[in-house]
């Protein structure tokens, strides 16, 4: 990859760990083998665990070429690109005055999000692995949840 004219607009995270692969980031497991400043690699770090990862040019052209009836601007699309809401509460501070912007049209736009950007590692994880739903634990008279196991110095020997 070659840089052909610097600071010609903003990158998208995918765009820079192209770069940052390219440079041979991910080949040097030891970070010391590589032309790569300590910096650039605490971003490799970063952009492997985002949705960077897994997103292609093809999905991202995709992507761009589907929200064309959005009329969204490039730093819209750009932070929707590196965000990848998934709801309507992630995506509304990422687009200026949405509500009148998209009207209903926001929940179409958030499917498409959906639909061309696969997942975060992290949201990977979270799918798999049930998670403990603290708020139907119900608390019994001593503060305790309920289910939780007592201890035995709350009891009164008579």
């Amino acid at each position: 990859m070659k840089i052909l004219q610097e600071n010609a607009g903003q990158l998208t995270n995918f765009e820079v760990l192209d770069f940052l692969k390219s440079r041979g980031a991910a080949k040097d497991p030891t970070k010391v083998l590589a032309p790569i400043a300590p910096s650039e690699f605490k971003v490799y770090d970063y952009l492997v665990q985002s949705v960077a990862k897994s997103q292609t040019r093809e999905s991202i052209a995709k992507f761009v070429a589907e929200c064309k009836p959005y009329k969204l601007t490039k730093s819209e699309i750009a932070n929707i690109i590196n965000i990848r809401p998934s709801s309507v509460v992630e995506i509304d501070p990422l687009i200026e005055n949405l509500d009148s912007r998209l009207g209903e049209s926001v929940e179409d736009l958030v499917q498409l999000v959906v639909e061309v950007f696969p997942p975060s590692p992290d949201e990977k994880k979270a799918e798999g692995t049930p998670e403990l739903d603290e708020s139907k634990a119900e608390d019994t008279a001593d503060g305790s949840k309920a289910g939780d196991i007592p201890d035995e110095s709350n009891f009164d020997d008579e």
